[in-house]
């Protein structure tokens, strides 16, 4: 009996050709950080075809600064992780930082296939 071939390719995020001419691929780790960055910088609304998918995370520069608004903030982002990535990682920490025009996310998450902990750091301008 012939089995189908079953190995499933990671895209590397944002899409982009490697020297071959080829979709370029990445490893498993880059690829949950790649996966991580596109559920952080979403805004729910912008998938036609998963409209809840994302994290309101880019809301945060119209909104005034304060302690609340950052412990909401952080809670959001990691609920939309656990969401949408809860079978592939853990979360464990999410910090959200706004300073000046420029958002910094530190995400600690441990990959629940290799049971290794990561961290993983992003700055978006605004």
């Amino acid at each position: 009996m012939l089995r189908p071939y079953n190995r499933t390719m990671n895209l590397d995020y944002p899409i982009q050709f490697d020297g071959r001419g080829r979709t370029a691929a990445t490893d498993d780790d880059a690829h949950i950080r790649d996966l991580i960055e596109q559920v952080l910088f979403t805004m729910p609304g912008e998938r036609v075809n998963r409209p809840t998918f994302g994290s309101g995370l880019l809301q945060l520069v119209f909104a005034p600064n304060s302690d609340a608004l950052a412990a909401a903030t952080q809670l959001s982002v990691q609920a939309s992780l656990q969401q949408w990535l809860g079978d592939l990682i853990q979360v464990q920490t999410v910090s959200v930082e706004n300073r000046d025009s420029r958002l910094e996310i530190t995400v600690q998450y441990i990959i629940r296939r290799t049971q290794q902990s990561q961290v993983a750091q992003f700055t978006r301008a605004i």
